[in-house]
């Protein structure tokens, strides 16, 4: 509502392009929902409208029918109308609004950062310059406002206002980044990566049948590693060898493919090794031998959008799941420019697990936290802990 899909959509069939229209949520319903006011209540009004606060004219100020909203409309809801509050809430009791009906300001609706700022039609034009209340946001008319006290759900979730960069070494979707979300928090995850094929070892296939372990050092080279055993035409019953994983990622999805194996810790020191790996493996077994399924690298195109974001957001929390996830976010945002190192004095650094912690200290970062064991419960609940919780621990 109110975007600019028309625009867009007509130049592109100016042009003579096809395309899809996507219908989407419009913010003056998903807002509300968000600072825990649905816009419709069978006790609190029967018309709900959704208005925009400010127009191409010179001075901006739409020219609406005040009167049909004042008197004809229950809740109303003014998009990017904060620049306009005056001249909004002056026209409403002219217009017959009672002078005490509730209004909220919901800036950043449905992110973490969400901010809402409430008061009357008398006196919110004043708080919201008290205060500095800009612009995205919401403005909602209406007695409906009322319901917030007791329905307000997403500013109670234990992650509320947490606002996370999160460094990121794998290419699949991020369980972690998932439950943070879940839990209330923002999360950008740095950076995104890609895979790129490489040329198939057709001497080490040809030997397969040889080696005694083989030792996976990622879920993703799991799949890789069986789909080019098929595509090769080679008969899984050549393999001879016990799997290994060095992750319980890569023994699930050993697992998953009606597979044994156990992690790398329990590995025999004896027998012919193969290492199969989604990417270069710095790894202490000199005699292995080494079959990488595929590489992954930064996808580059992500970087103006990851910017734009990081300049939008306002980071208050680091986690740093692994010491590749360490280097990564050193090597390719920090001494690259993409992040700002002012975040790293900024932000506080969580770091999961002593190894990690380690990495992150020869790399000059100094964790505010450090997980010993860490998973996503003792994540969240390390992430959920108030300051003033801290303080007393310490």
């Amino acid at each position: 509502m109110f975007g600019r899909v028309g625009e867009e959509a007509a130049a592109l069939a100016d042009n003579g392009l096809t395309f899809d229209i996507v219908p989407g949520i419009t913010s003056g319903i998903s807002a509300p929902l968000y600072a825990g006011i649905p816009v419709t209540h069978r006790e609190f009004g029967e018309s709900f409208a959704v208005v925009t606060a400010h127009d191409k004219s010179e001075n901006g100020q739409p020219k609406l029918d005040w009167k049909g909203l004042a008197s004809g409309i229950d809740t109303i809801a003014f998009y990017m109308g904060i620049s306009n509050l005056p001249y909004i809430s002056d026209n409403l009791i002219k217009n017959g609004k009672p002078a005490d009906t509730p209004v909220i300001l919901i800036q950043w609706g449905t992110f973490s950062r969400q901010q809402t700022l409430e008061g009357t039609l008398s006196n919110i034009a004043t708080k919201a310059k008290e205060v500095n209340f800009t612009n995205p946001a919401i403005t909602l008319v209406g007695d409906i406002v009322s319901l917030r006290d007791k329905l307000n759900w997403f500013e109670k979730k234990p992650l509320f206002g947490k606002q996370i960069l999160l460094a990121r070494t794998g290419t699949d979707e991020s369980e972690l980044a998932r439950e943070l979300m879940e839990q209330g928090a923002d999360v950008i995850e740095f950076p995104k990566w890609k895979r790129v094929s490489v040329p198939v070892d057709q001497a080490l296939l040809n030997r397969i049948s040889e080696y005694e372990q083989i030792l996976f050092t990622s879920p993703e080279g799991v799949r890789e590693f069986f789909e080019i055993i098929f595509t090769e035409g080679i008969d899984i019953r050549k393999v001879k060898a016990d799997f290994f994983g060095c992750s319980t990622k890569s023994i699930k999805a050993l697992n998953e493919k009606g597979l044994f194996a156990e992690l790398e810790g329990n590995m025999s020191q004896d027998g012919k090794l193969l290492i199969v790996s989604d990417s270069d493996f710095s790894q202490d077994y000199l005699n292995a031998d080494m079959f990488i399924t595929s590489k992954k690298v930064i996808d580059e195109q992500f970087t103006p959008i990851f910017k734009r974001v990081l300049e939008e957001a306002s980071v208050n929390t680091i986690v740093l799941p692994s010491s590749r996830a360490v280097k990564t976010i050193v090597e390719e945002g920090i001494l690259k420019e993409i992040i700002p190192q002012q975040l790293l004095k900024t932000a506080k650094v969580v770091c999961m697990g002593v190894r990690t912690a380690v990495t992150a200290e020869e790399y000059g970062i100094f964790p505010d936290e450090v997980i010993a064991a860490p998973n996503k419960t003792t994540v969240i609940k390390c992430l959920s802990r108030k300051e003033s919780e801290l303080a007393l621990m310490y």
